[in-house]
């Protein structure tokens, strides 16, 4: 009985399942009223306990499958219509017809953040998102009939996508494209309009095993569970760090309002914790004390009034799958703790009261900030530079054109020693300069005449840095701060010390090490320098501001990045750093000109380091490579391949390809290959295009000043970057016939024939077989960074 019962019910969903699949998209369902059919729709709430079987299903069966196939396109900020499918939470809150980026708007907009600033399904309804799931009657039939997943799903199944290698021009893979969003009582306009854009869009049905899961899981009302509990050990060191987090003294208040507004989009994990996945917790603020449930104090920014005399710092669990594009995993553990206190606690100076809230005090640490030990400060953001500097790319933004287009394609960042003399003595200059040293954020959101603001952020930054030039000629005779000493060391450990920055257009990545061959420009950063980074795109930046916010942002960094260039060019002849500057900022706009005779290459000193070539750049990069060879990591070079020395000479010389031939490539191009040795992994690269520019000063027209013949491309051991543009797959063997082929790409047509013999398309019917164990190699080789990538830039070339 109990055998024929279970039949039945399997046999009457397929049924159902079956008839869904043949019914959507035909005119029967054209003026359908989902209300008469299956009642009102009410918000639901589909999770479940987690020890239930049903959860265990949506745990081990069906949540694997939306991570692989759904969330590498619906994560952050810039998943397609509002929907993050990253968490059980998410799925439940649905979608929404606004856009998040939109560089256009004259006002901010409420913000709509996960987790943050709604807590159930009927909240976010309020804030006009729509269901994805069936929130009616709750059967089979309304389950696959009355919900956007199960309709999209079907869609698919019904129109696969074509199979030739190259999408017709009816596809829009622009991130700009007019997005559908449409909610389930529009579905049927768009199975008749649309009907080969099911999910997922513009890439391979998932296979039938996956799709049946999937529907009837849907079927039985979509049951969900959320993440699991953290381990005895890992509550026990959420208490300990909770308790120092948490301290009354002023001088502790202030060093943990320090650490939250630095660490607040880490991903921070107990790696002194044996464990087989770390789990994930954020640093947030909550009206709760330690030992009850987190309930956060959603502000818009990390220094904004929590509006209330009482709060906590707290660990809050991270609820979404690891994706990417946003993780920045940093480690908590015992030697953490004691290095903070040593910073902080421990030395003596005195904390009399605590900042204000006001923007004018909390958007400017230089003032916020100030009872707090400079060389304490700067130390504790040095010794996760990595993560301090990832955070401008990874934290509030998922992309962004207008506030990338500030950087260099490729370029190395070194930083200021902070064991100098006289470091401890520069607060009170700090102090001296606090108009010059005001960051756009103390405008807040919305912005009026980001022109006119600029001009007066840049005079700042002019008299700040004539300040900052004579502070230091009084400070250090005879330019002895102008040598390779000048440069931190890492003290012989810390692979912080130096980082590559690649910007993959409206993307970018950071990694430990100088990659590549030498850059055309450099930073070196100092900790004022590196405090307001942090502050004006990560800590300040609102991604939900008005386009003013968004304008004087953007134009800012260029005073800061050229601050960053300057100081590296005070190491070079004064002769040299005219050249430098005017190769770095062709054709540059006449403002910038003037800014940059006048105020950024005002150092006239020459550097206390002997030079002997005609090339002095070359030599100083050459230097400080040697300075830093003890802690330079070796993750990226192609040497670590486990493929043979043969093999490593063939991918170097990819090297070779440079001008307009480069430009052809992709931004980032990911590439496994199967070695001869069928004992080992496959091996993954990265091929990078770096992109030239006569200068990147201009605001909205990038293009014209693009410099094809100066473009060249980066090969790297393992993945590089959250975003593939393309994917190649080939045997070892095949390195040969592979390198002979990329030196001949001259042209499109080139390329495309390339893609014909090593490509992994969009279209390619073992796209997400491939998609797997791509996926499963980069976790098994960096199972803390490693994340679901993100496919909304893949190419249909």
């Amino acid at each position: 009985m109990t055998i024929y019962k279970r039949f039945s019910t399997y046999y009457r969903r397929t049924i159902i399942i079956f008839i869904a699949v043949a019914l959507t998209g035909c005119a029967v369902f054209a003026g359908l009223n989902f209300d008469t059919l299956y009642g009102e729709a009410q918000p639901q709430q589909r999770m479940v306990a987690t020890t239930s079987t049903q959860a265990q299903h949506y745990i081990n069966d069906v949540k694997p499958i939306i991570d692989n196939r759904c969330v590498v396109c619906h994560a952050c900020y810039d998943a397609p219509c509002q929907l993050k499918m990253s968490s059980a939470e998410g799925i439940d809150r649905g979608a929404n017809k606004d856009i998040v980026y939109q560089g256009t708007r004259l006002l901010a907009v409420d913000t709509t953040r996960m987790f943050i600033d709604a807590q159930s399904t009927a909240e976010w309804r309020d804030k006009d998102f729509f269901p994805v799931l069936n929130e009616r009657t709750q059967s089979e039939e309304a389950n696959t009939q009355a919900g956007v997943i199960a309709r999209m799903l079907q869609l698919k199944q019904k129109h696969p996508l074509p199979t030739e290698g190259i999408l017709d021009d009816s596809w829009d893979f622009s991130l700009d494209r007019n997005q559908q969003c449409p909610s389930v009582e529009e579905m049927s306009r768009y199975e008749q309009q649309f009907p080969q854009w099911g999910m997922p869009y513009g890439l391979p049905q998932i296979s039938n095993h996956e799709n049946t899961i999937l529907m009837q899981w849907l079927a039985n009302g979509a049951p969900m569970a959320t993440i699991p509990a953290p381990s005895i050990a890992e509550l026990n060191a959420i208490e300990k760090w909770e308790t120092f987090l948490n301290t009354n003294s002023l001088k502790q208040q202030l060093t943990s309002r320090y650490i939250f507004e630095h660490l607040f989009v880490s991903h921070l994990y107990f790696d002194d914790i044996e464990s087989g996945q770390p789990t994930f917790f954020q640093l947030v603020r909550s009206t709760t004390a330690p030992g009850k449930p987190v309930d956060i104090i959603a502000t818009r920014r990390p220094y904004d009034d929590p509006e209330t005399d009482v709060f906590y710092y707290r660990l809050e669990q991270v609820r979404e799958t690891i994706v990417d594009k946003t993780h920045m995993p940093y480690a908590l553990n015992e030697a953490k703790l004691d290095r903070i206190k040593s910073l902080f606690i421990e030395p003596n100076y005195s904390v009399t009261s605590l900042p204000s809230y006001e923007a004018s005090v909390a958007a400017n640490p230089l003032i916020a900030f100030t009872d707090l030990p400079v060389e304490a400060r700067y130390k504790f953001m040095l010794d996760n530079a990595q993560n301090t500097i990832m955070a401008y790319i990874k934290g509030p933004v998922c992309r962004g054109q207008l506030a990338l287009d500030v950087i260099n394609d490729r370029f190395w960042v070194f930083f200021v020693d902070p064991d100098l003399p006289n470091m401890s003595q520069q607060n009170a200059f700090y102090r001296s300069q606090d108009e010059n040293l005001t960051l756009p954020a103390e405008k807040e959101s919305n912005t009026l005449r980001p022109i006119a603001n600029w001009v007066k952020y840049a005079g700042q930054q002019g008299r700040f840095l004539r300040a900052k030039n004579a502070y230091l000629d009084e400070k250090f005779e005879n330019n002895e701060h102008l040598t390779t000493r000048l440069i931190w060391d890492g003290n012989g450990t810390n692979s912080n010390a130096s980082l590559t920055v690649f910007r993959h257009f409206d993307n970018a990545s950071v990694v430990q090490g100088l990659i590549g061959e030498q850059p055309k420009t450099a930073w070196v950063i100092s900790y004022s320098l590196l405090e307001r980074i942090h502050y004006l795109l990560v800590a300040g930046y609102d991604v939900y501001g008005n386009f003013g916010h968004q304008l004087i942002t953007r134009m800012y960094m260029d005073l800061l990045r050229m601050e960053g260039e300057s100081n590296f060019l005070t190491l070079l002849p004064a002769e040299n750093r005219h050249q430098e500057l005017a190769d770095w900022y062709q054709d540059a706009h006449l403002y910038l000109t003037k800014h940059l005779a006048g105020d950024i290459n005002e150092v006239s000193s020459p550097p206390a380091i002997t030079y002997t070539t005609d090339n002095p750049k070359h030599e100083l990069l050459d230097m400080l490579k040697t300075r830093l060879e003890k802690v330079l990591p070796t993750r990226y070079a192609l040497e670590s391949t486990q493929l043979t020395n043969e093999s490593k000479g063939y991918l170097k010389k990819i090297n070779q390809v440079k001008g307009e031939n480069a430009s052809i490539f992709p931004e980032l191009t990911f590439i496994m290959i199967e070695p001869e040795d069928t004992a080992l992994d496959p091996q993954l690269f990265t091929l990078i295009r770096n992109s030239a520019h006569k200068n990147i000063s201009s605001l909205f027209d990038e293009e014209s000043n693009r410099q094809y013949s100066r473009d060249n491309v980066t090969l790297v051991n393992g993945l590089l970057g959250s975003y593939p543009n393309a994917f190649w797959r080939l045997k070892e063997a095949e390195l040969p016939a592979l390198l002979d082929q990329v030196l001949k790409v001259k042209n499109e047509g080139d390329y495309k024939r390339l893609l014909d013999n090593v490509g992994v398309r969009r279209t390619d019917p073992s796209f997400w077989y491939f998609s797997d164990i791509l996926m499963m190699q980069y976790k098994k080789n960096h199972p803390i960074e490693a994340g679901i990538l993100d496919y909304n830039r893949v190419e249909n070339r």
